[in-house]
């Protein structure tokens, strides 16, 4: 029995929904990794925007990200900074693994693209946090408050987004053999 392409596109934007669900309900369970700057917080929801990525490709994983993101300003304390923030850094983030693992199967290029991805979600981790987030929360002493924790916001999305893409290969593992037969 053939599957039609309104039935594959109704179940693609339910498993869409979906991530998005889990990425919001998931981001409410945050914690502080170091005492020095407890604001910092981990979170796992960039696993389920990563998965989004990574099934279906970079632009539903950014989508997933955005609608979480929205989502989240119904309990932000940031007014919307740390949303726009995280928006940025994430899809910063998962855009590389989500192009490159789509077009390339061989574990290492795959490899190769999460190194690039934490690399790069860490570098513009940090020029977010210096020019957009430390300005509008710090004004003008931004640049010297920023200097005095710069490792300590390095080092979080260093171990953040590590964090992430293990737990996300160890789930897409599990979960390509359904992505595979068109199950999920």
């Amino acid at each position: 029995m053939s599957v039609s392409k309104k039935s594959l596109a109704t179940h693609r934007t339910v498993m869409l929904a979906m991530l998005v669900a889990l990425s919001f309900a998931v981001s409410l369970w945050s914690f502080p990794i170091f005492t020095a700057t407890p604001y910092i917080k981990l979170d796992f929801s960039n696993v389920f925007i990563l998965l989004a990525g990574l099934m279906y490709g970079p632009l539903p994983g950014m989508t997933v990200c955005l609608l979480k993101e929205l989502a989240s300003l119904t309990n932000s304390a940031t007014g919307g900074v740390g949303e726009l923030a995280n928006f940025i850094m994430t899809s910063s983030f998962i855009l590389l693994p989500s192009i490159v693992c789509r077009r390339s199967h061989k574990p290492g290029v795959r490899v190769l693209s999460f190194v690039g991805a934490c690399l790069i979600g860490t570098a513009v981790a940090l020029i977010v946090n210096r020019f957009i987030v430390f300005p509008l929360y710090m004004g003008e002493s931004a640049a010297s408050v920023f200097s005095g924790v710069f490792w300590f916001i390095a080092a979080f999305n260093v171990i953040k987004t590590v964090s992430i893409t293990l737990v996300t290969a160890l789930l897409y593992k599990r979960l390509s053999g359904f992505v595979k037969k068109g199950v999920l």
